[in-house]
């Protein structure tokens, strides 16, 4: 396979056990909206895509990268608590990846399963005000590389055999009674993985943005539509730049409910819009089940 189409599905893959496709944490509606102090969450993610087209500068060469189908199934254990710190809520938490990603290629099929990187940090919010329902706050979250990973298997790997610090930046504001919107900037910086197919790995900074309109139905459900495009994280084997830099958007669709007063559902599903480098997107199925304690 050519060394670029390598990179550029390595800078794809690494990104999907927690974010799907190129957000490295992947917001839902009502995740910036602060819970009192002594709540706790527990939160399990599904999610299963399939992709058949890769792109690199804008052009689609599955073909030329001899690939033919990356399919991933990923689930999701999320630990969430509410503090108060000095009368700020702060929420620290910890994210566990597990699940598989299979990439079928001309040459043969290639797979990687198990325990991903875990990710741990917290938000904390600046402003909270309770009337107005307007919110916001600011995360830091480091994933920490001890995870499933076969160097051998290059960019099919669950871990990733590096460090990243992922930052973000996230406002909430009721636009009526029914409808409310959240904006989010998500800004991410990667130590470097020196073990890739026996190459050095290193990743530019990645930036983005993430934004939910969501319409509620009464006290129980809500539906709501999101947008995420990223940018940057152009990659480099042993110093060589591999012109893969991000500029990839896809939409979302998604329904919450309340099945009691402390379960609640989502189902989620999704597509890319355009890709500038990496895997496009075809369908994205997302589960969600949370349980408040």
């Amino acid at each position: 396979m050519p060394t670029f189409a390598l990179s550029a599905i390595a800078s794809s893959l690494l990104m999907m056990p927690v974010a799907g496709q190129a957000a490295q944490i992947a917001t839902d509606s009502g995740d910036y909206s602060p819970l009192p102090a002594g709540i706790d969450l527990g939160i399990i993610y599904y999610q299963h895509t399939r992709h058949d087209e890769f792109y690199a500068s804008g052009d689609e060469i599955s073909d030329l990268a001899g690939i033919e189908e990356l399919k991933t199934d990923i689930g999701l254990l999320r630990w969430v608590h509410y503090i108060d710190v000095g009368g700020y809520i702060v929420d620290p938490q910890i994210i566990i990846p597990f699940g598989k990603v299979t990439l079928d290629t001309v040459a043969g099929s290639t797979s990687s399963s198990g325990v991903g990187d875990p990710i741990v940090g917290g938000t904390v919010w600046l402003y909270n005000n309770q009337e107005s329902k307007r919110a916001f706050g600011l995360t830091a979250l480091a994933s920490i590389p001890i995870g499933q990973y076969d160097a051998d298997k290059g960019p099919v790997n669950i871990g990733e055999n590096r460090w990243k610090l992922i930052t973000q930046a996230a406002y909430v504001t009721p636009l009526t009674e029914t409808f409310s919107l959240e904006l989010i900037g998500e800004y991410t910086f990667f130590g470097d993985n020196d073990d890739f197919v026996g190459m050095d790995r290193e990743q530019d900074d990645q930036y983005g943005v993430q934004a939910h309109l969501s319409k509620s139905f009464g006290q129980s459900t809500k539906a709501v539509l999101s947008y995420y495009h990223d940018f940057g994280g152009e990659s480099s084997l042993d110093g060589i730049d591999q012109d893969d830099e991000l500029d990839n958007n896809r939409w979302q669709a998604s329904l919450q409910h309340f099945i009691t007063p402390d379960m609640q559902l989502q189902f989620q599903y999704g597509r890319s819009i355009d890709v500038e480098n990496g895997f496009f997107e075809d369908n994205r199925f997302n589960f969600r089940f949370v349980k408040v304690f």
